[in-house]
């Protein structure tokens, strides 16, 4: 247990790849190796919403999962992804209450959902570090790029960066009273940089 490598989430990319399938990036925690988990697309804006601090109108199933369990007194203790096979990851919830502890298989993307929810820690294996991480070095000015590039909203429209607070701010209520949630979570990280949020930095490595 003491050889386990702790994770944080770092990102998601939000260009869309083969499937509808989306890019969850976890990263060492005291390390520079980075570990790609594709996920899909529900899983990608429930994952956004709560990296964005957005609260939606009505509770997702990630969030009604976790109010059930601290209904009835059940904590979330770890995330444990300990299988890489077949370009697959396989994860362990590791849930306790008073009386007992009880490990339960997982998707990696529901896993991760949950643990960001109830600040529950994740972990892996050296061996899959090694056989699924890289190391990622960006550049900043490369980042803003990119994150521009982003922002464009389709051919003749504007891009969202040029947008004032104001538009933005309604912009991003809109998409969540549709319940929009990868497009809120864009917007919102444009209308983060606009007022100079101290997490701007951070949220230069979700694109």
């Amino acid at each position: 247990m003491d050889s386990r490598i702790r994770l944080k989430v770092l990102g998601i990319s939000y260009s869309q790849i083969q499937n509808g399938a989306y890019a969850l990036i976890l990263a060492q925690a005291n390390g520079p190796y980075r570990i790609p988990v594709v996920i899909g697309a529900a899983e990608a804006q429930s994952i956004a919403m709560k990296m964005e601090g957005l609260t939606p109108p009505r509770p997702m199933t990630h969030d009604l999962f976790v109010s059930f369990a601290h209904a009835f007194g059940v904590k979330l203790k770890e995330v444990f992804i300990y299988k890489f096979e077949d370009g697959i990851f396989s994860s362990e919830l590791t849930f306790a209450d008073d009386d007992r502890t009880v490990t339960l298989d997982s998707r990696t993307s529901d896993a991760i959902a949950i643990a960001m929810r109830t600040g529950a820690p994740i972990y892996t294996t050296p061996e899959i570090l090694d056989e699924t991480g890289f190391v990622m070095e960006v550049r900043e000015e490369e980042s803003e790029t990119e994150a521009d590039d982003d922002t464009e909203t389709g051919p003749g429209e504007p891009r969202l960066e040029n947008y004032a607070v104001e538009e933005l701010e309604r912009t991003l209520a809109r998409h969540i009273e549709r319940e929009e949630y990868e497009q809120a979570a864009k917007v919102a990280e444009i209308l983060n940089r606009k007022r100079g949020n101290s997490l701007g930095d951070a949220d230069s490595l979700t694109h």
